[in-house]
């Protein structure tokens, strides 16, 4: 039958899902599929009944209330609880539809901040080279992924990128850990000096770099020292948490595995949990007041803030993750999930690293090694991967161009947290069969 959707991609056209429960999804035919490669959306997996009836109540009330007019209680109440739970000086919330609006808020926010405060120079952002920040036009310009930017480049603002925090490619043989992170954060100074420190508005980073990058954590105290180098120039410090946020390191945010506070932090993805669109921009009480008390008006808006039904969602989100403590899972089954593909893969000739924090983890793939490598990127081996482990009952997140937009192939796995250990090792199973089956 022909479909009128606009797919993804048109030469291979999605299969139709049925329904999901807990950890699985099922096709149309009956077939079961572990979710663990939907861009670390399903914390709590399908059929959690608390969120649902929660959406449900909230339709019964209100389904939709613009903001030009009305704020709605869910939204109140998910902002207290956030703000509670945010880091230290996070203290307003300004609710979108999902992770790439939360983004373009937050640098129209960073630039508005200081036409507020009075330093109009201040236009210029620096990121970091194989981030991903978003799809629309200012977070994809942001981002470094270069496949994605690249038809789009004569589009796009001007953004300057940095070295990634990325020890298995970026650190030399025999460099500290230490001496690693001095010499990023002597580039990224002299990145800042050489744009003007007084024309820069913000630092912009993934805590935990998703999937360009394949979970790929900091070392050492390259967070403290990024935040130090900001406050030293008066730069905000923007931490995308849209895909490693809410839980998916083994904290509700994963700066607090840093111990790093951010000015304007973006979160979607795991709040809403699948179960209805949402993310959010939080900033300081310091950037909001100076907007409360300059023109008073955020210059920026979409039809959707603040949905009273996902907001609703999101607060059943937060409630099962804080409240009924499914996020003290996390740890367990993240250092359960590393062990796994560490036992099962760690030899493979042709995995080099396996990394991750709590239940995000990555597996890159190499051809050598000795000198690391990367397997020859004509052969399209993430692409085979995703196929094969589809073929096996497996949703992962494979992705290529690692290293430079064009070399380098990783796996990302992101379960949902009420993963059991028997699903996880089924995982690793499924993973095995499909990575020997893409490289035979």
């Amino acid at each position: 039958m022909t479909s009128h959707v606009f797919p993804r991609n048109s030469k291979s056209p999605p299969r139709q899902v049925s329904h999901g429960d807990g950890v699985y999804l099922y096709d149309t035919d009956g077939k079961s599929y572990l979710n663990f490669g939907d861009a670390a959306v399903s914390c709590l997996g399908h059929g959690d009944q608390h969120v649902t009836q929660a959406v449900q109540k909230q339709l019964g009330q209100v389904a939709f209330a613009h903001t030009g007019f009305f704020t709605s209680e869910p939204a109140e109440r998910l902002a207290d609880k956030l703000v509670s739970l945010a880091p230290e000086g996070l203290d307003r919330v300004y609710f979108v539809s999902g992770g790439s609006e939360a983004m373009e808020a937050a640098l129209k926010l960073a630039r508005q901040y200081y036409l507020e405060i009075g330093e109009p120079d201040r236009r210029r952002i620096v990121a970091r080279r194989q981030s991903y920040h978003g799809n629309t036009l200012g977070a994809l310009a942001t981002g470094g992924n270069e496949w994605r930017r690249a038809q789009f480049a004569p589009i796009l603002i001007d953004v300057s990128h940095v070295s990634p925090c990325y020890a298995y490619r970026g650190k030399a043989e025999g460099e500290t850990d230490a001496a690693y992170v001095d010499r990023l954060i002597e580039e990224l100074d002299v990145e800042f000096k050489s744009l003007g420190p007084e024309t820069v508005m913000a630092f912009v980073a993934e805590p935990v770099v998703g999937a360009t990058l394949g979970a790929v954590g900091p070392v050492g105290d390259y967070f403290s020292r990024v935040r130090r180098l900001c406050d030293q120039y008066g730069i905000l410090l923007i931490l995308d948490e849209v895909m490693c946020g809410m839980g998916r390191t083994g904290t509700l945010f994963a700066c607090e595995q840093f111990n790093v506070a951010p000015d304007i932090c973006a979160i979607a993805k795991g709040l809403g949990g699948g179960y209805q669109p949402i993310g959010a921009m939080l900033c300081t009480k310091n950037i909001h007041d100076a907007v409360m008390e300059g023109s008073g008006f955020f210059q920026h808006g979409h039809t959707y803030l603040g949905h009273p039904v996902a907001c609703a969602a999101g607060l059943a989100v937060l409630e099962r993750l804080i409240d009924d403590q499914v996020l003290e899972r996390v740890a367990h089954a993240g250092s359960y999930l590393r062990q796994r593909l560490c036992d099962k893969l760690g030899q493979h000739p042709h995995v080099g690293d396996i990394r991750g924090v709590g239940l995000f983890c990555g597996v890159e793939l190499i051809a050598d090694h000795d000198t690391k490598a990367p397997l020859p990127p004509e052969a399209k081996i993430a692409a085979k991967i995703k196929s094969a482990a589809f073929a096996e009952g497996l949703l992962c997140y494979p992705m290529g161009g690692t290293i430079d937009g064009k070399r380098g192939d990783h796996i990302l796995l992101a379960p949902p947290f009420v993963v059991e250990d028997l699903q996880l090792d089924a995982c690793v199973n499924k993973l095995q069969i499909a990575i020997e089956r893409a490289l035979s």
